[in-house]
């Protein structure tokens, strides 16, 4: 947990923070913003919570997971819908899997806060919302859950909707929570326009965001930005246009949850896991083409992508 707010932990954050200009995030940059050490056993590296999934969308779920793990989180733990909890268990082997009660239309009950709350007690970080289904059911179970908590937290998905309905919900957790919407996810959480906005744009949203909630914000398109609350940005424009796609955001949710458990700070985590998401996506274009590739390759790329910078 950080000690100064808004900030990285000591020894994580890169030394040319705070010049004013945006830093493009490069693997030259990343190496000099080292990764917590992946040594020492299991419970050094940090147990990660996903929490998510619904009846028909246990996917998010599962690519979420993997991208944990595949960055060098120690413990995985999923909670997600009973119907779907036993499937999540047989394809995640490594996980412990958790089946909360369900709603009739296959969300997750909001009476799950209470459980999903004693699994997030013992966790390093917990990401939030990759396959729930339905905004109304988004909020109403993080309402019960995301004020009680502790531990470093990303917003993901529809879990953003929680922030529509509660700009300053996250506050609490200054210098421990991550947000990272997809752009028109970005704009809906503002109340704002979203019609393909450009660069520039999507930037000034991230920032507006960060500002509003005191949260470290990951957004853009194409390229995204790394925005914190006191304006630091960094700039990703790693990737491929075959990137956008079901399931990719899924998985660089759960790359980024696995860092953060790992012991990385919020803009840190962000920063490395948007990069090496994008990398894992060039590396797939190299070997594919520029479309045609799935999520679950993306998420098998990201170790070597990883190992291309950990040098």
């Amino acid at each position: 947990m950080p000690e100064t707010p808004h900030t990285e932990p000591a020894g994580t954050r890169d030394p040319a923070a705070g010049s004013g200009a945006d830093l493009t995030i490069t693997p030259g940059l990343l190496r000099g913003w080292a990764l917590p050490d992946p040594g020492g056993d299991k419970y050094a590296k940090g147990r990660v919570l996903i929490v998510g999934g619904g009846v028909q969308t246990p996917g998010a779920v599962l690519l979420a997971a993997e991208a944990a793990l595949r960055v060098g989180a120690g413990q995985l733990q999923m909670a997600t819908v009973r119907s779907t909890a036993p499937l999540l268990s047989t394809a995640v082997p490594e996980a412990y899997v958790e089946g909360l009660p369900e709603e009739r239309d296959g969300d997750i009950s909001p009476d799950a806060a209470a459980r999903v709350l004693e699994l997030a007690a013992s966790a390093d970080a917990v990401l939030l919302g990759p396959g729930i289904m339905g905004p109304d059911a988004a909020r109403a179970l993080l309402e019960r859950v995301v004020p009680h908590l502790e531990c470093s937290v990303v917003l993901d998905a529809l879990g953003m909707a929680y922030l529509t309905a509660h700009r300053d919900g996250v506050r609490h957790l200054e210098g421990r929570v991550l947000l990272t919407p997809n752009a028109r996810e970005l704009a809906e959480t503002l109340g704002e326009e979203h019609d393909d906005p450009v660069d520039d744009v999507l930037r000034a949203m991230a920032g507006r965001l960060a500002a509003q909630s005191r949260a470290v914000v990951l957004g853009g398109a194409a390229t995204s930005f790394v925005v914190t609350p006191d304006g630091e940005v960094w700039r990703n424009e790693s990737g491929a246009p075959g990137m956008a796609a079901s399931g990719a955001g899924d998985a660089k949710a759960g790359a980024i949850a696995g860092l953060l458990a790992r012991g990385a700070g919020p803009a840190q985590a962000a920063a490395w896991g948007a990069f090496i998401h994008g990398r894992a996506g060039e590396r797939l274009t190299a070997a594919i083409g520029r479309v045609g590739f799935l999520a679950r390759e993306l998420v098998r790329e990201l170790p070597t992508a990883l190992a291309e910078i950990e040098v």
